[in-house]
């Protein structure tokens, strides 16, 4: 077999253990050692390699930012900090037209700054906004449209996992790939809300509900028009202080990234303490989830590691270069090929094993090219976010399905109501091929 026929074969058999219910980390392990067994014709050569490269993948101290942001994320999410951060963007955007949408999202990019994970803002967000959308007339598609799109700046903006897990893969600083997701991620909050304000003036029978019937579902979660200056300043307080300390820290120079991930989880959880949002039992399942979640990661990007020195064993990379080469010698061509592999890859595996199997195999092509990794690298996450919201898959949709109980909102409503918020994804990927200078926000202020 070719290198090319290899690489293929390994995707396809990737996908097929996925469906059959594997665990993704374990799909990629045993493609990895059936490409290095067959390929050497030595099973134990096979075992010797994968567990150098198992040993190598996670040996940096590095890897201690995955836990201390995921525990940051985590014990924030408890303290109801979604909850403050839609109570303040009510209290100062209901006025405006699609005002509850433009909280939504504004919220969610503030609340996308403490937890890093789009699951956790689609479930909070589901619980916090919808039902006071519903009440004030909002149609369920506008509303959950709003709640599924803005959810996915959770893994833009930084910390975002996702943002981690490509700097280990492509060997990038995790702090510039933070910094670089701020730009883009502020972009597309942006244009969500412009997209928001039109839906709401332009096809108001798509924003509201006319019929009225979700008019008195649900009960508020907040009552902006209550809050003083002073209640906004006590809700706003924490998030301000520990979004500036954590990612000032890391932007000034001050810490590393994986230091960090230590203040903002000592921050957190002075924030809980001060709030009694956390008490011992719950902080004791927050340190259980921390670290089923850490010990997922890690296995991923060992696995990740495997399957990438498996496939540079066999030329797969070399391989793939010279045919996307023989495609054509534009950059944008293969650009354009890579982000239409990835979003019919979205619609059937999930965003980290599409940029597990993706990166190893298109970063080397990208090198050959000149391409800079890190503006690679958020090309590549908003590409894959977009299967967040598309069907089949779609995990955020199911997620906002999970935490819904009103069977009166279906599956398909939330996916038609995601649908104009993929569609505006894909706009600002379209801005970022076009002006990729947008990406750097470190230059827009001459750093």
């Amino acid at each position: 077999m070719t290198g090319l026929e290899i690489g293929l074969a390994s995707i396809l058999l990737i996908v097929v253990l996925i469906y059959a219910g594997l665990y993704v980390g374990v799909a990629l392990s045993l493609v990895s050692f059936a490409v290095v067994a067959v390929l050497r014709g030595d099973a134990m050569l096979a075992v010797n390699l994968l567990t150098l490269a198992a040993a190598d993948g996670i040996a940096s101290q590095t890897f201690a930012v995955i836990p201390l942001f995921v525990l940051m994320g985590l014990i924030m999410s408890h303290s109801n900090v979604g909850r403050d951060a839609f109570d303040v963007a009510d209290f100062m955007l209901r006025r405006l037209p699609g005002g509850l949408g433009l909280a939504t999202v504004a919220s969610n990019t503030v609340f996308a700054a403490v937890t890093g994970v789009s699951i956790a803002s689609a479930a909070v967000f589901t619980r916090v906004a919808l039902p006071e959308m519903l009440r004030l007339g909002y149609s369920p598609r506008f509303a959950i449209g709003a709640i599924a799109g803005s959810s996915v700046l959770g893994m833009l903006i930084p910390p975002s996992v996702l943002l981690i897990i490509y700097a280990i893969l492509a060997e990038e600083s995790i702090g510039r790939m933070f910094f670089a997701g701020i730009g883009p991620g502020l972009i597309l909050a942006s244009v969500y809300c412009v997209g928001i304000v039109g839906m709401a003036r332009l096809t108001p029978g798509f924003a509201y509900d006319r019929t009225g019937r979700f008019r008195d579902q649900g009960v508020s979660s907040s009552d902006a028009s209550d809050l003083s200056l002073l209640d906004v300043i006590r809700k706003a307080a924490p998030i301000v202080i520990l979004v500036t300390v954590v990612l000032g820290g890391i932007y000034g120079g001050i810490f590393t990234p994986t230091e960090a991930g230590a203040v903002g989880a000592l921050g957190a959880m002075v924030v809980a303490v001060l709030r009694r949002s956390l008490d011992l039992r719950a902080f004791w399942k927050v340190l259980l989830e921390t670290g089923h979640i850490t010990a997922s990661v890690c296995f991923l990007i060992i696995a990740a590691t495997m399957y990438s020195r498996a496939l540079g064993l066999a030329g797969v990379p070399v391989a793939v270069g010279g045919f996307f080469g023989g495609l054509s010698d534009q950059l944008i061509v293969i650009l354009l090929l890579y982000i239409l592999l990835i979003l019919l890859l979205g619609t059937i595996i999930d965003s980290v094993s599409i940029l597990l199997i993706m990166v190893p195999l298109f970063l080397p092509i990208m090198a050959g090219f000149g391409v800079d990794p890190v503006w690679f690298g958020i090309i590549t996450i908003i590409a894959v976010e977009v299967g967040l919201l598309t069907p089949p898959l779609g995990m955020a949709c199911f997620v906002i399905r999970g935490c819904i109980d009103d069977r009166r909102i279906t599956l398909g409503d939330i996916f038609a109501g995601a649908l104009p918020f993929a569609g505006m994804m894909l706009v600002v990927l379209g801005l970022l091929l076009t002006w990729p200078h947008l990406v750097y926000i470190d230059r827009w202020f001459g750093f």
